[in-house]
């Protein structure tokens, strides 16, 4: 297991991704309990998270002016979300569909270059604070994390290169994540314990992963990797909402 889930922190943050829904799909696998997962998967998507960021920012990718506007609107949204109704099959079969469609659009649509974040004007802020509402109240809906919503909508809105979304969505997802961790302890319940082995894994994988996506692929290939990773979690959403026996929140 602890091979498989380095595997999956590697592969997903080359993209700007943390790897969550990847965890979970592999500790089911394994017959671990879903109380357990949860806590543990947000604890290693806030590990690799962080590694992606700063590699993505060392790397001179990231800018605040795109970030802070998404976070202010998604924090807030993804808590009325998380309050409202648990996701539902047909609301997640939808989700599924919708992200494989993006995938395949980022992955065979070349003009998706993206402009300077220099550039950015007072409508695009509050149109990426309207994005971040929309996005972090589909994320508390859907118990999915935000990541994957956020990659494909910010590409369609061409408001920055692939690179500086990527650095983005590496973010998003640390504050989403921290925030779904530090709801799940305010019911009143306890950080389980990790394998030492687990974390060495997700923060090796991380980093080879980050440091690939940051430094060495082209935006080309990085926007097939993208599309890549948006498949997969597409299809494990319809999956989960075909045949799941039950909601497991999902912070990728």
């Amino acid at each position: 297991m602890t091979l498989a889930i380095g595997l999956v922190a590697m592969v997903y943050a080359t993209v700007g991704h943390a790897g969550a829904t990847g965890y979970i799909a592999v500790m089911t696998l394994f017959g671990l309990s879903a109380e357990s997962i949860r806590p543990v998967a947000l604890i290693l998507n806030v590990v690799v998270g962080v590694i992606t960021a700063v590699q993505f920012s060392s790397a001179g990718y990231l800018r605040t002016q795109l970030i802070l506007p998404l976070i202010c609107g998604s924090i807030p949204a993804a808590l009325v979300g998380g309050w409202l109704t648990p996701p539902v099959p047909v609301l997640e079969m939808i989700v599924g569909c919708v992200l494989i469609l993006s995938a395949v659009r980022i992955g065979y649509n070349k003009d998706l270059q993206g402009n300077s974040m220099n550039r950015q004007s007072g409508s695009v802020r509050a149109t990426l604070v309207m994005a971040g509402v929309f996005l972090g109240l589909l994320s508390g809906l859907t118990g999915v994390g935000g990541g994957v919503f956020l990659t494909p909508a910010l590409l369609a809105m061409r408001v920055a290169p692939v690179k500086q979304v990527a650095a983005t969505s590496a973010v998003f997802i640390v504050v989403n994540s921290i925030a779904g961790l530090v709801g799940w302890m305010s019911a009143g319940n306890t950080l389980p314990g990790i394998a030492p082995g687990l974390l060495v894994a997700v923060g090796v994988g991380g980093f080879v992963g980050s440091r690939l996506g940051a430094f060495h692929l082209t935006p080309q290939l990085l926007r097939g990797c993208i599309a890549c990773v948006l498949v997969l979690a597409g299809v494990k959403l319809v999956f989960h909402a075909m045949w799941g026996s039950g909601v497991l929140p999902v912070y990728v």
